[in-house]
């Protein structure tokens, strides 16, 4: 690259990143992804290795965040607060042990802590003689702004140390680093409560954190879930312990939130290596984002002697997790029709790269998200992808909308495959194409009849199911059992052999439960433990065709709106049709119903919540323990909460549970509370 072209992209990626920088860090609204960041500062990085000369004091790579904001005190930090430099796999984790064992030799006998890298929000805690005094972000690394009173109102913060008065005393200045977050439970009740209210609610645990703390009215931060942990000691007026591992339990000791249970020593660099790998897994089951792990040398004395290079030390690096959030445009909002009719939005992007996916289409959920998000064609929108799950548009980047005049979506009037007018019913959130005639209902319908979880009719996948359809042969669920054996053998692809086994497979669905045609059946909101409990109450179709929409609220779990549904679909004219068909080919099983049980069961009335890991009990045995007895398992905590059953790394809710007063029992409690219940 000429040198001109060379000094140009230089100062494009300088202004880009100082853009993404006040952007994220004071505006708390990043318009791209960590993952894009990173790309455009390595980029940066790379040119000024190789070109010294075109480094300046104020390029990017040489500070960390951005300005501190005109609203807030400057607080000067007592040390740089620095970053730190990335790694993305095990190659990158060895070149980095390799590049500081050429400059110490004591590294290559060293050992490592690998920590959770959380995403929230740094802080800096000062005490004075063991009284909390101050509290800042980050800032730009070398001044933060003055957070105390918004950190005050943080319980987990303690205002004096050590909070144990037999814990290790404080020296006169202690300062410490940390990191506050909303854990993932408290996020999902806090925005129930705002849609509740009629009010925004938010897209991100990490920026609405941020924006909590950062609020000029403290009130608005003490109504937020917020919490921390601290992991670092930045300064001390005392000899602080000599290695990270001891640092963090003296921490501890004196009464600092650490999250010590998922911190872990390693003895060599492999060791390092399948601790970060192992954690791209294990962020799933934490109740907090982490967006990596921070592996640092254990030897604190060694750390400070290696130095840092640019704001980075070299004794610690960040272990990057495979992207799961980036950011793209909405090129275009589609729509799918499901198997009952329901039209489901989903969105068409400008390709790209999630976690090692490239990914094209993101589902929108429903209308209402859409609305209540304000997500329009044309807006840059951040897309999440976890594991393997289907990714989701978590909302619009409105500070990249930059005036742009984005028309508001408005629902299809129409059904996008059959034309015909579609149906919003008042007080739910979907839509629906009301033609039960309509192929791609057909399609999908005969796909959930034959599936695995339903009559598991082997060798009828969806490409055949799709094919019977368009070649006539099907044109409802029942008409499986009236198939041409001579009609299908004419087919390109269908021998003998594959005919025969096809046919056999759906004379073999025959001897299906009750339960299983029920639930194959697809009647809206009719899932497999409403059917199975349809079916322990009716023996057979017949039976339940002629029952009320009263006698089925009265069993347990069904409300006004399953009932309701149950009763319409066996009035519909085409649905009597199927059934009337299903019988006369011998698709009919009976089942021997349950006697209604009269008289309270030991937990009627009661509502559980389980959480953290059981001895023996797995979550779907707790659950099914509970209602055998007559209880009632939610997943949150409130006040109508009779108890919570707590097991192992219970977390979030225990806490809420303790401060509600909830009694709280662990596996064996719960195995004698009947006995105890019925005394």
């Amino acid at each position: 690259m000429a040198a001109n072209d060379l000094q140009k992209r230089v100062t494009e990626l300088r202004s880009t990143l100082r853009e993404h920088n006040y952007n994220y860090y004071v505006l708390n609204e990043p318009i791209v992804s960590d993952k894009e960041y990173d790309k455009l500062l390595n980029e940066l990085r790379g040119i000024e290795a190789e070109h010294p000369d075109l480094v300046t004091p104020d390029s990017p790579t040489q500070r960390a965040g951005a300005e501190p904001s005109d609203k807030f005190e400057k607080v000067q930090h007592p040390a740089p607060i620095l970053s730190l430099a990335n790694a993305f796999n095990g190659d990158d984790l060895r070149a980095w042990r390799d590049r500081i064992a050429r400059i110490d030799e004591r590294v290559l006998e060293a050992d490592f802590v690998v920590e959770p890298k959380l995403d929230g929000l740094t802080v800096v805690l000062h005490y004075q003689d063991g009284v909390f005094v101050q509290g800042a972000t980050r800032g730009n690394g070398e001044v933060g702004e003055d957070v105390t009173i918004n950190l005050r109102t943080l319980g987990v913060l303690p205002l004096r140390i050590p909070v144990n008065p037999d814990g290790p005393q404080p020296p006169a200045n202690l300062y410490v680093r940390g990191e506050v977050f909303i854990r993932l439970d408290d996020f999902d009740e806090l925005n129930r409560r705002q849609a509740e209210m009629g009010e925004k609610t938010y897209q991100t645990p990490r920026n609405t954190a941020a924006g909590a703390l950062r609020q000029l009215d403290s009130t608005i931060t003490a109504s937020r879930p917020l919490t921390m942990y601290v992991y670092n000691i930045v300064s001390s007026d005392d000899d602080v312990p000599a290695t990270q591992w001891e640092t963090l339990e003296y921490m501890r000791q004196l009464g600092f939130p650490v999250p010590s249970d998922v911190i872990e020593k390693c003895d060599n660099i492999d060791c390092v290596v399948a601790a970060c790998e192992a954690w791209i897994e294990r962020r799933e089951g934490l109740d907090y984002e982490v967006d990596g792990a921070v592996v640092k040398l254990n030897n604190l004395e060694l750390s400070s002697d290696l130095g840092v290079v640019g704001r980075d030390p070299r004794g610690s690096i960040a272990f990057k997790f495979p992207a799961q959030e980036v950011t793209t445009d909405l090129l275009e909002i589609g729509v799918n029709v499901g198997r009952t009719g329901v039209l489901t939005p989903f969105a068409v992007l400008e390709p790209v790269e999630i976690g090692g996916v490239i990914v094209k289409q993101a589902t929108l959920h429903n209308f209402d998200y859409i609305e209540e998000k304000d997500i329009r064609v044309g807006d840059r929108v951040l897309i999440k992808r976890a594991g393997d799950v289907i990714p989701y548009v978590i909302g619009p980047v409105e500070a990249a909308r930059k005036g742009k005049k984005l028309k508001k979506y408005q629902p299809p009037k129409v059904c996008p495959v059959c034309g015909e007018p579609v149906q919003h019913i008042e007080g739910e959130v979907a839509w629906y194409c009301v033609n039960a005639s309509c192929p791609e209902q057909l399609v999908r319908n005969l796909e959930h009849f034959v599936s695995r979880s339903t009559l598991d009719i082997v060798g009828m996948g969806i490409k055949i199911v799709e094919q019977f359809v368009q070649e006539g042969f099907i044109e409802d669920v029942a008409d499986i059992y009236y198939l041409d054996r001579e009609k299908i053998f004419e087919l390109e692809g269908y021998g003998d052999k594959r005919v025969d086994n096809l046919l056999e497979s759906i004379e073999n669905s025959k001897s299906r439960s009750l339960g299983q045609l029920i639930n194959a059946l697809g009647i809206r909101l009719v899932g497999e433990v409403a059917a199975n409990d349809l079916a322990r109450r009716y023996r057979d179709l017949d039976e339940i065709s002629k029952v009320s929409a009263v006698e089925l609220e009265a069993i347990e779990g069904f409300g006004p709106n399953i009932a309701q549904s149950v009763v319409e679909w066996f009035q519909q004219a085409n649905n009597k049709k199927v059934l009337k068909k299903l019988k006369k080919a011998g698709m009919w099983p009976q089942s021997e119903p349950m006697p209604v049980v009269t008289g309270d069961l030991p937990f009627s009335g009661l509502v559980f919540v389980v959480t953290g890991t059981l001895p023996t009990f797995s979550r779907k045995d707790a659950k099914e323990f509970i209602e055998s007895n007559g209880g009632k398992v939610t997943s949150s905590v409130s006040k109508k909460t009779s108890y919570v059953v707590v097991g192992e790394s219970a977390g979030s809710k225990l806490t809420k549970a303790e401060e509600l007063g909830v009694p709280t029992l662990d596996e064996a409690a719960l195995k004698e509370l009947p006995e105890s219940v019925d005394a």
